[in-house]
């Protein structure tokens, strides 16, 4: 597609957007994201929460590592956490085994160390979010700051992939409501050029971009 019609069409899905109901929920796990042909958990049918119930959780997290390999797309990243927190919110200990998995992931110094930041951090924050689900809460995800550690990963790594990740994480709260406008015009900015934002973008912020 011509970059030079994209911004029209954007307006154009904007505006389509704007007439349909507001949703509520939890932006990171109540929001799936469109992730095109990118490999993912499996997930059955229905709506946002429906996992496959003849998926084996025991492999939950050495496949959802697998899946956050350092040739997957952010947007990805962030709807593998989202569909791993759902299996995980059924078994307390395999939501802290997924949680100190990718904590020992990015306390690794590589390359690709930026990436493994932000997986830790998204994920912690998506647990909270999800706090209502969890038959026990996960107490370690209570104390770190996700949205921090996010910020770094996204300071360490230029992908605006990772500013949708942060306007996602402050949509919504009114305590970060000012970094979430800054966030957000930053995507909308980069949306222009990223065909995975822009594939996102009216799905994710259609209502608060109409206003």
């Amino acid at each position: 597609m011509s970059r030079r019609f994209r911004p029209l069409l954007l307006m154009m899905a904007l505006a389509v957007l704007a007439a349909r109901p507001v949703f509520a929920g939890p932006p990171l796990l109540c929001f799936p994201f469109e992730i095109g042909a990118a490999r993912s958990l499996p997930m059955g049918a229905g709506g946002w929460e429906a996992i496959d119930r003849s998926y084996d959780t025991s492999r939950l997290v050495a496949d959802t590592v697998a899946l956050l390999g350092p040739a997957t797309p952010v947007i990805a990243r962030m709807e593998t956490l989202r569909r791993a927190t759902l299996y995980a919110a059924t078994d307390a200990t395999l939501a802290g085994q997924l949680l100190d998995r990718l904590q020992q992931r990015a306390a690794i110094p590589s390359a690709d160390a930026p990436l493994a930041v932000f997986d830790f951090g998204y994920l912690v924050e998506t647990y909270k979010q999800a706090a209502f689900m969890f038959r026990a809460p996960v107490k370690a995800a209570q104390t770190i700051d996700g949205y921090n550690l996010v910020a770094k990963a996204a300071a360490m790594k230029s992908d605006p992939a990772m500013e949708f990740a942060l306007a996602v994480m402050t949509r919504g709260n009114t305590r970060t409501a000012d970094a979430y406008r800054t966030h957000l015009a930053r995507v909308v900015k980069a949306a222009a050029t990223d065909p995975a934002i822009e594939a996102n973008l009216a799905r994710h912020f259609g209502n608060d971009l109409a206003r």
